[in-house]
């Protein structure tokens, strides 16, 4: 495998599913420009808005989503993880779901497994009101760009995911992401980072930025690191297409280096 060029996209998406679709068909061209061969779009790229106009509208946002996602990657010959959107599940809920592309179609699809329910200064989030959690951790593994681990956001809080992934071999970690502000400003590069260094893998990042409606607001700051836990790229708080190479002899490297995951006890 050689090494090979990878962006993350930073977006401010909102309510609005058209205007959402245009930005993300904008920045993954610009992205494609740059030559980049794998593009990851990060959680809720498509629709950020209400809860029960999420529910009420999950088949069309998941059609018009995937329908997006498989056009830009024929379009551009690139394989392209649109980071999440909602799909409907059963009992009035939907999935949160991440859905790795290619140009022959879909290539592997991820449900959310940990979801966001939390208290935070002056608001509450709670997820699971109407997502359907997911159980399986998902992979991809391509002769093009290794073995790609995936999961959304919230999941970057439970390293158990990880080393199942790391487990099964993942070289790269997918952690599409609309952290809150509040949250991000604290803990988003920590618990990516982190999540790089104690399985040795690259970690691709993107991330939502922004005010989207009512209180929500995102962090930003897209990332994307090596297996060192070496920060490669960084958006900062406003739409933006990051790249970096990555190099499977660093995977490599570092593996030998620091054996870690030949060292488990538990």
């Amino acid at each position: 495998m050689n090494s090979y060029l990878a962006a993350a996209v930073q977006m401010n998406s909102t309510p609005d599913l058209d205007a959402n679709l245009t930005q993300a068909k904008d920045l993954v061209a610009e992205a494609a420009g740059l030559h980049a061969s794998l593009i990851a779009l990060p959680e809720n790229f498509s629709f950020l808005g209400p809860e029960k106009e999420k529910v009420d509208r999950g088949e069309e946002i998941a059609r018009r989503s995937l329908e997006f996602l498989i056009s830009s990657a024929r379009q551009h010959g690139a394989v392209i993880l649109g980071g999440s959107f909602p799909a409907p599940a059963t009992g009035g809920k939907t999935w949160n779901r991440s859905v790795l592309t290619g140009p022959k179609g879909a290539l592997a699809t991820y449900d959310k497994i940990h979801l966001f329910d939390v208290e935070l200064p002056g608001q509450t989030l709670r997820e699971s009101d109407t997502v359907e959690a997911g159980s399986e951790p998902a992979l991809h593994a391509s002769e093009e760009f290794g073995v790609l681990g995936m999961s959304i956001c919230y999941d970057v809080r439970f390293p158990e995911q990880y080393r199942t992934l790391s487990n099964r071999g993942a070289e790269i970690l997918f952690i599409p992401a609309a952290f809150t502000k509040y949250t991000g400003q604290h803990h988003w590069d920590l618990l990516v980072r982190a999540r790089s260094v104690e399985n040795t893998c690259y970690a691709i990042a993107p991330a939502q930025c922004g005010h989207h409606f009512g209180k929500r607001e995102s962090y930003g700051h897209s990332l994307i690191v090596d297996p060192w836990g070496t920060i490669l790229a960084e958006a900062r708080d406003e739409p933006a297409v990051i790249s970096a190479e990555i190099d499977p002899k660093r995977i490599r490297d570092v593996r030998k280096q620091i054996p870690s995951l030949q060292h488990r006890k538990m």
